[in-house]
């Protein structure tokens, strides 16, 4: 059986992001043999014939279903999808990505209300996590976005976001 075809079994049947260590591991081959067979499998997944992406986050790779085809699924999805994300919970998560590392105060000055629970919220969903706690009086966590939130979003780092320009100019329009 072809390698490509190994790596997609198991990226489908893991679910969650795999590191090429262990993909390599699990289907015990070299770093370059699994490299190339990725990189097959890539091209095979970027056919517009194909449903399904590899995205790559951090080093970990996974399957997930292409963008543009969310309409065609969409009814089923929203039987299954959890509750979207409320105003107050989109305004402190795009803070969050774009200033981070970032803390609640910084948050609360740019919203101009307090975001306890909102923080609390994003927290349990996975959105963002304290990545640690600053060296000042009261010791503050600092936040920051999490590969969740990458995956969620599609991107595949926080260079893929949006730039300032773009939100302008989408403003506008």
């Amino acid at each position: 059986m072809e390698l490509k075809a190994k790596v997609e079994a198991l990226l489908f049947a893991w679910g969650d992001p795999i590191t090429e260590k262990e993909m390599a591991e699990a289907l015990k081959v070299t770093a370059l043999e699994l490299r190339h067979a990725i990189s097959a499998l890539k091209e095979d997944l970027s056919s517009d014939d194909r449903g399904l992406r590899l995205v790559c986050v951090n080093d970990s790779y996974q399957l997930s279903t292409k963008p543009e085809l969310f309409e065609a699924i969409s009814e089923f999805a929203k039987k299954t999808r959890t509750k979207s994300l409320s105003n107050a919970a989109l305004e402190t998560l795009s803070i969050i990505a774009y200033k981070q590392p970032v803390l609640k105060s910084e948050i609360e000055e740019i919203r101009g209300v307090r975001c306890d629970q909102v923080l609390k919220s994003l927290e349990r969903i996975d959105l963002i996590a304290v990545l640690g706690r600053m060296e000042i009086p009261g010791r503050p966590k600092v936040y920051g976005t999490t590969e969740t939130f990458l995956r969620k979003f599609g991107l595949s780092g926080l260079e893929d976001l949006p730039k300032e320009e773009a939100i302008e100019e989408t403003e506008k329009s």
